[in-house]
């Protein structure tokens, strides 16, 4: 056992899955860079833009099935999940992260970095935006089904490639475009994005070519992480992080342009 990739690797796990209970957003769009340069970085391994999206999948997996757990665990202040949403936008974004995750394994590594460059300046934008939503909570909720299938599956697609649940994308469509209460937004995203992560993670498994040990590593931290973002995110103004988060999404989205122009 390699010591140095065990620690780096709990800790690329570690730090995603923080950020991702702390803001309420996916860590694969934090984790993606990280997996990609620090490793290399330290020299303990050198991941392809394929390996470092399977990781991402098994992380996201993971940490968003901590969430959904401790989600049912503690008070929701009121947050329902909305069954038929979960249905028509689940099933619509499975889709696409099956898709997705198997279409990674035919795509040259600079088309992955590629897909990621440009949701990474997407994440940016949307973080910026301040959410819109009504707390409100109706006994009768309505939305636009043609839209909200259509969105799942693009997003399931892209989130799919890049080994990524798709929540920070997925969260501003329900809040500005289907109009859906925000509460109600955050309780059924996250099963959404669990259903997504299930369907890349099938995805990545066909496709082939897991990195297991580091794999396995980056879930140990991932599940470390997780709980602790979410507790403290309780706790404090996480607006400035928000924003911290959003320029270190920028510098990230700026080395991978420039490598690939």
């Amino acid at each position: 056992m390699d010591i140095l990739l065990l620690i780096i690797m709990v800790l690329l796990g570690l730090v995603g899955s923080f950020f991702s209970g702390l803001l309420g957003i996916g860590g694969a769009i934090i984790n993606y860079p990280l997996l990609l340069y620090v490793p290399s970085l330290f020299g303990v391994a050198h991941f392809s833009a394929h390996e470092v999206s399977s990781i991402s999948m098994f992380q996201v997996f993971f940490a968003s099935l901590a969430g959904v757990i401790a989600f049912r665990r503690k008070k929701t202040n009121g947050a329902v999940v909305h069954k038929g949403l979960v249905v028509y936008m689940g099933s619509s974004i499975l889709m696409g992260s099956l898709a997705g995750g198997y279409i990674s394994g035919l795509l040259n590594g600079e088309v992955i970095n590629l897909i990621y460059g440009i949701l990474a300046v997407l994440a940016v934008i949307l973080m910026l935006i301040p959410r819109k939503g009504s707390e409100e909570q109706p006994y009768h909720l309505t939305f636009n089904k043609v839209i909200a299938i259509a969105a799942a599956i693009l997003v399931g697609i892209v989130s799919g490639i890049v080994g990524a649940g798709g929540a920070f994308i997925l969260i501003p469509i329900m809040l500005t475009v289907l109009k859906i209460p925000t509460r109600t937004t955050i309780a059924s995203s996250l099963a959404i994005v669990f259903i997504s992560a299930i369907g890349g993670l099938i995805g990545k498994i066909s496709a082939g070519g897991i990195p297991l040990e580091p794999t396995i590593y980056t879930v140990i931290g991932s599940l470390l992480g997780a709980p602790l973002g979410s507790k403290i995110s309780s706790k404090m103004n996480v607006n400035v992080l928000r924003y911290g988060l959003v320029v270190l999404i920028s510098l990230t989205a700026v080395k991978v342009w420039s490598s690939i122009l």
